[in-house]
């Protein structure tokens, strides 16, 4: 699975490898890697190559290490995302509406397509999921919930890259707005109109009416816009 690195700037070539055998599908999520030593061996280079390639790997979301459990390929490499772009979106000096624009269209895209590709098994989820929102309330549950029903819409979508880009945009617009999602349920008096706005946008899903998800994500998006303080 491994080769041999036979160049400069060893390092560099032990972290393409690693990354390389990501793409091909030879290493997984979860899949653990080799020990240092090991790893030393089979691409006869030193440790403290395998060490920078392992700390690139790992700064990057690539990999997570356990105290003495070793180096794993993290289940969420999409997680890696969300550094580059929180700088990128600072050093360009981007706003509220950037970010919410983004979700907006992603979001409105995962329903879309939802819509079309959700299986029976993903139908189960998503609606045991809007069951357990109707019904919670604490806000700390609520916001867990939220987050996982709007995940679950992108899985649903099929598109994995959707779902990637999703997730980071949506971490990243929550670190722009005070409270995350707390702000935006607090920003409803009356719990049941979000509750009604997710029903819509669920059942729509659960129905297979792509034009009615969309227009109900377009709707949920606008009332929480017209609702929040921050712009």
């Amino acid at each position: 699975m491994f080769h041999p690195v036979q160049s400069k700037k060893l390092h560099q070539q032990v972290f393409e490898q690693i990354q390389q055998l990501i793409v091909d599908g030879e290493l997984k999520s979860g899949d653990r890697l080799p020990s240092e030593r090991d790893l030393c061996e089979i691409l006869h280079v030193g440790r403290n190559s395998i060490r920078e390639a392992l700390r690139a790997l790992e700064a990057l979301g690539i990999i997570e290490s356990h105290q003495g459990g070793g180096n794993y390929i993290t289940s969420d490499i999409g997680s890696g995302l969300l550094e580059p772009l929180a700088l990128n979106f600072r050093l360009h000096g981007g706003t509220f509406n950037d970010l919410w624009e983004v979700r907006r269209a992603l979001e409105n895209e995962a329903a879309i397509l939802a819509a079309g590709r959700i299986t029976a098994e993903q139908k189960t989820a998503l609606q045991s999921l809007l069951d357990a929102f109707r019904q919670c309330d604490r806000e700390a549950e609520s916001v867990r919930l939220d987050k996982e029903f709007h995940l679950k819409i992108a899985e649903c979508s099929g598109n994995v890259m959707l779902r990637t880009f999703l997730s980071a945009i949506s971490s990243l617009l929550e670190s722009a707005i005070q409270n995350g999602r707390k702000g935006i349920m607090r920003a409803f008096a009356d719990r049941s109109e979000l509750v009604a706005m997710h029903e819509a946008i669920g059942e729509a899903i659960l129905n297979g009416d792509s034009r009615a998800a969309s227009a109900a994500v377009e709707h949920h998006f606008q009332m929480i816009l017209d609702n929040l303080s921050v712009r």
